[in-house]
């Protein structure tokens, strides 16, 4: 049994916004509500980085067309007590999933937890 970090890449979708501010601000309220409402406050949300492919700079991942706002977030949770890497990655993405219905969950990272990281995460029964 082994202790992970899994951070799951989201892409969220947000209409009626004007700047990259505007859907960023609307895409982290949105999850918020909706990893709260399943009583999930305890997984950490962080706006995406990409990267120019001719600069090589890293930039928020927000992108507004038309009104319409796509914002790449990622989306950390601990799990405890998983059998397995992919087991971990598994749990991850169903409950996380369970709030965030209809948002594709990719894993960006997944690595062993250490003793400074312990503390809130979700523990499964034995």
């Amino acid at each position: 049994m082994g202790d992970y970090v899994v951070v799951l890449e989201a892409p969220i979708i947000v209409r009626d916004v004007e700047t990259s501010e505007d859907a960023i601000n609307v895409a982290v309220s949105k999850v918020a509500k909706a990893l709260n409402k399943e009583k999930l406050d305890f997984v950490r949300v962080e706006i995406g980085y990409s990267q120019c492919p001719v600069c090589g700079a890293h930039f928020e991942s927000a992108f507004v067309i038309g009104s319409v706002g796509l914002v790449g977030m990622y989306l950390t949770i601990k799990v405890y007590n998983a059998q397995t890497v992919e087991h971990a990655e598994r749990i991850a993405k169903a409950v996380i999933g369970k709030a965030l219905k209809k948002v594709p969950l990719k894993v960006y990272e997944i690595r062993e937890l250490t003793e400074e990281e312990d503390g809130n995460g979700l523990e499964l029964g034995d």
